[in-house]
């Protein structure tokens, strides 16, 4: 279950609306891919600047495009638990697959606040739970132990998308939480040496690019071929890279616009990337070989 590479999908805008004639482009491209299943509107997908409606609309075009042949993983947190609950109910009924649960930000609850956001969400769906915890965009971690009660105490809760930087929390949650709970990369950088202590896979940005090479890296370790892993990782490293050289999903969508896949159009406040980061998303994917 949920093992591979899945897409954390950008929100492609123009003139400040979605732009579903550009989402359903990029969703042909990953399933042209080979990826696992796709996440929209995470972080990657812009959805704090999204509203309600546009939130479920690009779920409901997910999967739509998706056509049943990958789960969509559908980013429905939020920092109030009365929000994530009708964000995740209305994903539900519009056909997702699973729910990106982020950490509360900002409000920097206890762990066992935490532990009761997540508890909350998990009874008012039956869609199945990945977790995120992402301290550095939200200020406070999913804690090990809660990570480990929240899996024992609700059956939908079946893993976690890990972007801690840390291969000793990773080593932690899988001795914490067993064999069968998920955990993905969430940093492309750090995908091989995650999997190398217990990841299965990763939610990933350069999949947006390049998602037939992420998902082969991905591929070969799982399949027992590091060498193969190793070597991919080494040359798809300066995209890893050079994507979060301004704020994600920025660098990300300047590489789609490069590839004539949508405009490299983001909402206020982030604004597109700067000449440098265009200049240096273009000699990048020349690098890599895209």
């Amino acid at each position: 279950m949920f093992t591979g590479t899945y897409t954390a999908l950008v929100t492609p805008f123009r003139d400040g609306v979605l732009d579903e004639a550009a989402f359903e482009k990029l969703v042909a491209s990953q399933l042209k891919g080979g990826v696992d299943g796709i996440v929209p509107v995470g972080t990657t997908g812009e959805s704090p600047t999204l509203d309600y409606d546009e939130h479920i609309r690009v779920v409901e075009l997910a999967v739509k495009f998706a056509k049943g042949r990958i789960p969509v993983i559908a980013g429905t947190g939020a920092n109030s638990t009365k929000e994530a609950i009708l964000l995740t109910e209305r994903a539900e009924a519009v056909g997702a697959d699973a729910s990106l649960q982020v950490a509360p930000y900002y409000n920097k609850p206890s762990q066992e606040g935490v532990y009761r956001h997540f508890a909350e969400i998990a009874r008012h769906t039956k869609l199945k739970i990945l977790l995120y915890s992402i301290p550095g965009r939200c200020g406070i971690e999913i804690g090990v132990d809660t990570a480990k009660r929240l899996a024992a105490d609700f059956p939908n809760i079946v893993g976690i998308k890990e972007a801690g930087g840390s291969c000793d929390r990773v080593s932690q949650l899988r001795a914490a939480c067993g064999p069968r709970f998920v955990i993905l990369s969430g940093d492309d950088s750090l995908t091989l040496p995650f999997m190398s202590v217990g990841a299965v896979g990763v939610v990933s940005v350069a999949s947006n690019v390049a998602p037939k090479q992420v998902s082969r890296m991905v591929n070969a370790f799982l399949a027992g071929d590091p060498k193969t892993a190793l070597k991919m990782h080494a040359k798809l490293y300066p995209l890893f890279r050079n994507l979060f050289v301004e704020t994600n999903p920025v660098p990300c969508k300047a590489a789609l616009a490069l590839e004539g896949m949508m405009t490299d159009e983001v909402r206020l406040p982030l604004v597109s990337a700067s000449k440098a980061t265009r200049e240096l998303m273009a000699a990048t994917m020349m690098e890599v070989g895209l």
